[in-house]
């Protein structure tokens, strides 16, 4: 891996879960389309990393995670009746980065609001029902607004991973 991986998470660095960024084994980022079809290029390219990682087996959490993230992405990343933004100023970004025995999965999004899970009984409500999915199969998951130009927020979610076995 080249050294831009600690670069790369340096706008990222204040919205992760306490874990030193230098200590990332391996990351990869994707910029999104502001438009829905953006869910399934996450899902592709989260299914894509996590078989490169040989951590395809935790591909249905992790990937039912990254869609719920990314949707409540592009639900604030899309204005209603906002004209269609430029492909080469992307407003979400997904972020997969893995240390020894942690997935994070980091999505960012140009809004300041902060996520709030709604109660999983309330079904008459339209979102909220995301977050209570992903704090169902992550670890855990939180979320930080992002200072400096970037603006908005990132919204993560922590998986823990099995110790690899010695002498596999």
């Amino acid at each position: 891996m080249g050294t831009n991986g600690s670069t790369m998470l340096e706008p990222l660095r204040q919205g992760l879960p306490p874990l030193d960024p230098a200590a990332v084994s391996s990351a990869a980022s994707c910029a999104l389309p502001a438009r829905y079809e953006a869910v399934r290029e996450a899902r592709q390219f989260t299914r894509g990393t996590l078989d490169q990682w040989d951590l395809g087996d935790r591909f249905d959490d992790v990937c039912l995670v990254v869609s719920e993230l990314v949707t409540n992405a592009l639900r604030h990343a899309l204005p209603a009746g906002a004209p269609c933004v430029p492909e080469q100023n992307p407003l979400v970004r997904l972020h997969l980065m893995r240390w020894t025995e942690r997935l994070v999965c980091a999505v960012r999004d140009p809004s300041h609001a902060s996520p709030v899970a709604r109660e999983a009984d309330d079904f008459s409500a339209e979102s909220g029902r995301g977050l209570f999915l992903v704090d169902s199969f992550s670890d855990s998951w939180g979320w930080h607004p992002l200072a400096g130009t970037l603006g908005g927020k990132v919204v993560w979610a922590l998986f823990r991973l099995p110790d690899p076995q010695p002498g596999e």
